[in-house]
């Protein structure tokens, strides 16, 4: 039975006002260095504060144990 690591990888959205501004460089970047090492992304979701703005952005990635 294959088993599996899991990894979060979060990225805080910046603006008070604005209301979350990604920096997307900063998550592709982070994204990209973990699939060089057998990293898989799984999912990706937002957490919110105040209005539904978005506080931090979270991706969970997996590869197999070993």
């Amino acid at each position: 039975m294959q088993q599996w690591e899991y990894r979060t990888v979060k990225v805080e959205a910046k603006g008070w006002f604005a209301g979350g501004v990604l920096d997307q460089s900063k998550l592709e970047a982070a994204l990209n260095d973990l699939g060089r090492d057998g990293w898989e992304l799984v999912s990706t979701f937002d957490t919110n504060m105040l209005h539904g703005q978005t506080r931090e952005i979270v991706s969970v990635l997996k590869r197999p144990k070993g």
